[in-house]
């Protein structure tokens, strides 16, 4: 079944919904014409603005924070799939703010893993991020411990039918926070553009790729997996100078004037992020879009849920971006532009 047929007629809550990867979610669930979608966030202002930019009354507007789980078993009321966005997702507020991430990110996630069994919830989809592979930082250990407990919530669904699984992101070009909205402001102003390290590279996806990713694995899930897409790996000095190359003359400057500055890593930073571990590798099956990765428990021969068609173990898996080639300036300005063209 296609991802249109399966979303047709679904009941739908997505949490973090003001946010890039929920609002953008939000209108291509709209166009799969499901019985409702509830959109669930904080951000009074986000939500209003939201709101106007679809110019429909098909979405119900619901004010309220994960940490709340009452208010969250009031959304899931009658729902069929939760899609898991909201999240403190900005690697130096987490790290000096880890309380709070602890909250929204851990807790509020358990809060919406247990609203979701008590309310009878057919599936669940967490948004996760490459950076909960191996954590160097506080966002990433709470993002880990999220998709740990997504993945443990399969197993006290007792005679429910609710399933949970995860999805694993790379970085998001352009979604809010990211560094492409800083580099277009450094650039806007004459530079200089601050990267942290020559030698950072990172996996990077559009935000239309993420949502297909969310949507795909809002279809195939079964309970207990992580779906994560494949990605090109792009040094980030090569996307700032692409950048200044693109922008520079739109905002009156010469590119050769508008200067790079190397300005150190941030706290809790890595030079390099990874998409799997060794140990999940041997779980992990592929085809040309995505990995998925199967629980420990897995077993080619007894496991309940075998791999969807045209999915394949695995066989030379690449764990982490130092170990990718990086696409080339030519492909990383393509990538650039594809991203600017929606």
């Amino acid at each position: 079944m296609n991802d249109a047929e399966y979303y047709r007629g679904k009941r739908i809550l997505v949490t973090g919904a003001a946010g890039s990867i929920g609002s953008q979610l939000v209108r291509q669930l709209l166009s799969y014409e499901p019985a409702a979608i509830r959109v669930f966030d904080n951000n009074e202002t986000g939500l209003f603005e939201l709101e106007e930019d679809l110019g429909t009354d098909a979405v119900r507007l619901l004010i309220g924070d994960v940490r709340d789980r009452d208010r969250l078993l009031m959304a899931m009321d009658g729902i069929d799939i939760v899609f898991h966005a909201s999240a403190l997702k900005h690697v130096p507020l987490c790290e000096y703010n880890p309380f709070d991430a602890v909250k929204t990110n851990v807790l509020g996630t358990q809060n919406v893993l247990d609203a979701a069994l008590e309310a009878e919830v057919g599936k669940v989809i967490n948004v996760s991020t490459d950076k909960a592979v191996k954590p160097a930082n506080v966002m990433g250990a709470t993002k880990l411990l999220a998709e740990r407990l997504t993945i443990s919530a399969n197993y006290y669904s007792g005679r429910r039918k609710t399933v949970f699984s995860n999805v694993r992101f790379g970085n998001v070009l352009n979604s809010r926070g990211s560094v492409i909205p800083l580099f277009m402001k450094q650039i806007r102003d004459g530079g200089p553009v601050t990267v942290t390290e020559e030698e950072m590279v990172r996996y990077c996806m559009h935000i239309p790729d993420a949502v297909r990713l969310i949507l795909m694995a809002g279809n195939l899930a079964r309970g207990r997996e992580i779906f994560i897409l494949k990605m090109p790996v792009v040094r980030i000095i090569d996307l700032a100078r692409v950048m200044i190359d693109e922008l520079a003359p739109r905002y009156g400057h010469k590119p050769g004037h508008v200067q790079v500055k190397i300005i150190g890593k941030r706290e809790g930073e890595k030079l390099f992020e990874e998409l799997m571990t060794e140990e999940e590798s041997e779980r992990a099956f592929e085809n040309e879009e995505m990995y998925i990765i199967y629980p420990p428990a897995y077993s080619f021969e007894t496991y309940e849920f075998k791999a969807p068609t045209g999915f394949n173990p695995v066989e030379h898996p690449i764990h982490a971006s130092r170990d990718v080639k990086p696409i080339n300036r030519g492909e990383v300005a393509t990538l650039f532009r594809k991203m600017e063209t929606g």
